[in-house]
């Protein structure tokens, strides 16, 4: 097993409605998807959130799809139109979900 960032393994998308963040998690090769439902768990984003004011986290598995969908609450500082921030747009926080670190087998990594 070695340790790598999520990019490495996975893509991800992210948009926004209001204050909840949406991101979509899809492992680039079928064989990471039960590697990745163990270690990126809803919990976990939450976590990495936190920070940013996030309450909640919620994970959808999508089996069929070999992908998740994680919803977080509260995260986006009120939203677009709430916030004063330069950026309360979702689309951007999926590069910080990637850079998880994530234990997976070496010859899984995508080359």
């Amino acid at each position: 097993m070695i340790e790598v960032p999520l990019h490495a393994v996975a893509h991800s998308r992210a948009g926004d409605k209001g204050n909840r963040l949406n991101m979509s998690l899809i492992p680039y090769r079928a064989e990471l998807y039960p590697i990745l439902a163990e270690q990126v768990t809803a919990e976990r984003v939450l976590e990495l959130f936190r920070h940013r004011g996030a309450t909640g986290c919620i994970r959808h598995d999508l089996p069929l799809l070999q992908a998740f969908n994680f919803v977080v609450d509260e995260v986006l500082e009120g939203g677009v139109n709430g916030s004063l921030n330069l950026d309360g747009h979702g689309k951007t926080h999926s590069f910080r979900l990637l850079a998880l670190t994530v234990r997976v087998p070496e010859a899984l990594l995508r080359r």
